[in-house]
């Protein structure tokens, strides 16, 4: 891939929702300025794995790309009947099982990034960045009088800049980061009751003290560092708490070091791909790169996309349309990788810090309920309890991941 003449640069969404065509048709135009700024031969292609039973909605509402998007990016959609052809090449040409070949390409959080790594590899493609359909390329700064500036960001160029010399590149993100809503401590909710639920279903980049500090000072948004919004503050990334941290989006991968690339894991309906993900980068290069996506985790100011900034970014309250149902999932989808990310980073400890976890939602569920006027996290209690003791199976399939990917890294590139 390195020898040829022109850069192949993938651009890959996992998407469940037909916001990403939005997304597509609006920000084209400043990825094709990009990239010709960075005055070197690039190609674009921008992947779309597409899964229509996330939001029950008809493929044809992904198919919303403009004319004028074709012009100077490849558009290359990975449909189920692609998946399927390429289940069959991994059983026909490389041995695979049925079960492996299921196991490794397809629709999910996991699935589908191996998915989109899978087939950039096939089109010769030298980066690939992931981007999230909820996620744009512009930064909320606050400034001396409590105003938000925004800043239009350059999410292509600046990873362009750094990702040659490296394994991984990695931006930031400003806005709602996560999709817990705000709750007023102390007077919606005793704050030691919220800290046993957050620290319940936390995780890496998500814990008790960040929570109470952007719910404190930001009302529930985290805002953007100008200087970084600018460009500055570059620096290779350390192991810290036992692993090199990553997000799933805004995140750059050097398809020409895929020695060193593991694959994207998660448990059954979970979340934590990046996080498995990331366990796995100790050999790595990891750039943490100055440029933000602003994360509209409720999808509540598509207006960005149009270039209408909203002068404040209001309170996301838990009556809010939508919000208990995206916190709910959130919380299932977390607490479903919990057990397995606690066993690999203790194994002595497991147990102490599963039953810990275990009372911290016996105290916090009821209230949760009650703020939300449901009794749907009543069912959190077997969510932990179910993937408490199906952990083992959930470690032996995370290391059966990665020895799947190797193998097809050696069929399809040679190592």
């Amino acid at each position: 891939m390195e020898g040829q003449d022109k850069i192949e640069l993938g651009i890959g969404f996992v998407t469940g929702r037909p916001n990403v065509c939005n997304v597509i048709n609006k920000y084209y135009k400043n990825i094709v300025e990009q990239v010709k700024s960075f005055n070197e031969n690039i190609n674009i292609t921008i992947f779309i794995l597409y899964d229509i039973s996330y939001q029950q909605v008809e493929k044809d509402l992904f198919y919303k790309i403009t004319p004028n998007v074709y012009k100077d990016i490849n558009i290359k959609y990975i449909t189920p009947e692609n998946i399927e052809e390429d289940k069959k090449i991994l059983k026909g040409r490389y041995g695979f099982t049925n079960k492996e070949a299921e196991f490794i390409l397809g629709h999910g959080h996991a699935k589908g990034r191996n998915t989109l790594m899978y087939y950039a590899l096939k089109r010769k493609i030298d980066y690939l960045l992931f981007w999230d359909d909820d996620e744009y390329p512009v930064a909320c700064v606050k400034n001396e009088n409590n105003e938000i500036e925004w800043i239009l960001q350059e999410n292509i160029k600046k990873h362009l800049e750094n990702i040659k010399d490296a394994d991984i590149s990695i931006g930031y993100h400003c806005g709602y980061i996560s999709p817990i809503p705000y709750m007023e401590l102390n007077k919606q909710i005793d704050e030691n009751i919220m800290k046993s639920y957050i620290e319940a279903i936390s995780n890496e980049l998500i814990d008790w003290e960040n929570i109470k500090k952007i719910m404190k000072e930001n009302n529930g948004v985290t805002f953007a560092n100008r200087d970084i919004a600018n460009g500055k503050g570059k620096y290779e990334i350390g192991v810290e708490k036992g692993s090199k941290w990553v997000a799933g989006s805004t995140l750059c991968i050097n398809l020409n070091r895929i020695e060193n690339i593991p694959a994207f894991y998660n448990p059954p309906g979970a979340r934590g791909e990046d996080t498995f993900f990331s366990i796995m980068l100790d050999i790595c290069r990891v750039i943490k790169t100055p440029v933000y996506h602003f994360h509209d985790g409720f999808l509540k100011y598509t207006s960005i996309m149009s270039g209408k900034y909203p002068k404040k970014l209001r309170k996301i309250v838990p009556k809010d349309e939508n919000v208990e149902t995206r916190f709910y999932k959130a919380s299932v989808g977390w607490l479903k990788y919990k057990p397995l990310l606690t066993y690999i980073k203790n194994k002595k400890g497991y147990r102490e810090e599963i039953e810990k976890m275990k009372e911290n939602l016996k105290l916090s569920i009821p209230v949760m309920n009650e703020i939300f006027e449901t009794k749907s996290f009543d069912n959190l209690l077997d969510v932990i309890n179910t993937y408490d003791e199906n952990v083992q199976i959930h470690y032996k399939e995370f290391q059966q991941t990665n020895r799947l990917w190797n193998k097809i890294k050696q069929n399809i590139v040679n190592l």
